[in-house]
């Protein structure tokens, strides 16, 4: 009974302690049991999401240094008009702009099931520099070409358009009179199967994703397949996400 007297008056004055206890402890020492409650997510619903970058699934999140800069090319705010100018919000009213939130929800839909890409439009020097996981580097240039060139044609296959080759009259016709679904057919292309498409480049200033844009347009790839990312590397990194090196680590 004695024993059990002190033992609840031990647990009691522990109890009642317990608050003075803690006033005593580091900052650092009472953070480590909800650390995570300090973790800086993507969103308030998505920590962080994997995407695969050259063979090697990679994980795309936020810096957690709060006191992270954005340094170097990208913190600049002046630089030469032109060329680099203020882009208007879209290439083309026909495309649509995402933000960063919209991205993720490609990146994990379309860009993992293998129905989209995601296609960096600078020139190779510039992606080397550091681009977003899962991206692609196909230049502008390779993008702008002359519509019906070879070079497009090549370009327009790759991106998962076929040749419809000689369309039967009757074929034409029903097309024509809309009894059959040609949303993404033309004379020359069916592109039911051609990827959805985001494309961007160096950010709001930047004139090469929007080239690309205007060039696939021209060439007849669907408006609604393609969209565009306005804020580009500059958003991205502002933001502190993760940035791949082609060839190195990640960072």
């Amino acid at each position: 009974m004695v024993k059990n007297w002190r033992t609840w008056t031990f647990a009691a004055i522990l109890l009642l302690s317990g608050p003075w206890l803690a006033k005593g402890a580091s900052a650092e020492d009472r953070l480590e049991v909800g650390a995570d409650t300090d973790f800086v997510p993507l969103t308030k619903d998505k920590p962080y999401l994997y995407v695969i970058h050259d063979g090697t699934s990679i994980k795309v999140q936020r810096i957690q240094d709060p006191n992270y800069e954005l340094s170097g090319y990208f913190a600049k705010t002046i630089r030469k008009c032109p060329p680099f100018c203020i882009q208007p919000i879209t290439p083309d009213p026909r495309v649509g702009v995402i933000g960063e939130v919209e991205l993720f929800d490609f990146m994990e839909n379309q860009l993992r099931n293998g129905k989209g890409l995601l296609i960096d439009a600078r020139t190779p020097s510039w992606y080397r520099k550091g681009t977003i996981p899962g991206s692609i580097n196909i230049p502008f240039t390779e993008l702008s070409k002359k519509p019906n060139s070879p070079e497009m044609d090549a370009m327009l296959k790759r991106l998962g358009a076929k040749p419809r080759g000689e369309v039967g009259f009757w074929d034409s016709l029903l097309e024509k009179w809309g009894l059959s679904d040609a949303r993404y057919k033309t004379s020359k292309w069916d592109f039911t199967e051609a990827k959805e498409l985001v494309l961007f480049c160096n950010g709001p200033a930047c004139g090469q994703s929007p080239r690309a844009v205007r060039g696939l347009l021209a060439a007849d790839y669907p408006p609604d397949k393609i969209h565009y990312y306005r804020g580009g590397m500059q958003m991205w990194e502002l933001w502190g996400l993760t940035t791949i090196r082609p060839g190195k680590e990640k960072e």
